[in-house]
């Protein structure tokens, strides 16, 4: 009952603030304009700033466990790949396709991810070694396949799309907050105060801004038009990608916060960047926002379930 508890106080305020979203935006008091507007700015400010700030205080050199953060890696390399394939075959509407990948595979990890390991064990380790990862693959990922399947006419040619996809890397606002964060670990930079203080600002904005973003976006009705789509995701999201990773990390020997965190990064709900990155990047952002609204509602159930039956067996204490 306490994990079941623990997953509806984790989900239940972002879900709620996706409702107030969309009630603000059906009652006029939110316009088009201002959730565009607000999408860029969560894209090209306060996200870059939150994970500059995460890595930025996680000390990497003392906690550092290369074989840990390569097999998160490597995870997220290989359920990358065999989602795009697989997408590639089985999707009808190719224009669908690059934001099916993303949402698929793209966790809640740098938001919900230490807040579930610090609830269960009063602190983080393992956490930011997962986001050390996957969350720079993550964004790698989504920019390549976002600008590789894009319905942006004016790059349809192969030259084009390698050309952008390149740029699109280098330029993308998070990346750049993520290798940005991570050298200021490895050097545990020290900012002034004041400075530090702007930019935690900035990122706290972060998570609400696009959850109401996303909320005033969501349209119900072409919604229901693309519910396969959203259940396959649904299902690969929250139930798929841990049923065939995680016997083989227990396999492996991870355990307790390791294993908690490679829960969190398999089976979190679609992170609402998946939303706003699709927005940007001339993908299906119907889809993209179906997606993170019913992982979201749904990983209440199955994150309990899954923390319920790791800790039965003995493979999560605490």
């Amino acid at each position: 009952m306490d994990s079941f508890i623990f997953s509806l106080n984790a989900t239940v305020p972002i879900f709620a603030i996706m409702v107030l979203g969309y009630i603000l935006h059906r009652i006029g008091f939110i316009t088009d304009e201002f959730a565009n507007v607000a999408n860029k700015f969560v894209f090209r400010v306060c996200l870059p700033c939150m994970l500059f700030l995460d890595l930025k205080n996680t000390d990497i050199r003392h906690n550092f466990d290369g074989s840990y953060i390569g097999f998160c890696a490597g995870v997220t390399i290989v359920s990358v790949l065999t989602i795009w394939g697989l997408s590639k075959i089985f999707l009808k509407d190719k224009t669908q396709v690059g934001a099916f990948v993303q949402a698929s595979y793209r966790s809640s990890a740098a938001i919900l991810g230490i807040a579930f390991i610090q609830n269960i064990y009063g602190n983080s380790v393992m956490g930011p070694l997962m986001i050390i990862g996957a969350v720079p693959l993550y964004n790698v990922f989504a920019v390549l396949i976002l600008t590789v399947e894009s319905n942006d006419v004016s790059i349809q040619n192969s030259k084009g799309r390698i050309k952008t996809t390149i740029l699109n890397i280098i330029k993308n606002p998070i990346i750049i907050g993520i290798v940005l964060g991570i050298l200021a670990s490895g050097i545990q930079l020290k900012l002034p105060q004041m400075m530090e203080k702007t930019i935690q600002n900035l990122g706290i904005m972060a998570s609400p801004l696009a959850l109401i973003a996303i909320g005033a976006g969501f349209e119900g009705r072409k919604a229901l038009a693309k519910m396969k789509p959203t259940l396959a995701a649904t299902f690969i999201k929250l139930v798929g990608l841990a049923m065939l990773v995680l016997p083989v990390a227990i396999h492996l020997g991870f355990r307790d916060q390791k294993l908690l965190a490679l829960l969190i990064m398999l089976a979190s709900p679609s992170t609402p960047t998946a939303y706003i990155m699709a927005k940007n990047m001339h993908g299906d952002e119907t889809l993209s926002s179906s997606i993170i609204v019913l992982t979201t509602v749904l990983s209440s159930i199955t994150l309990t379930g899954w923390i319920f039956l790791l800790r039965y067996l003995g493979y999560i204490a605490g």
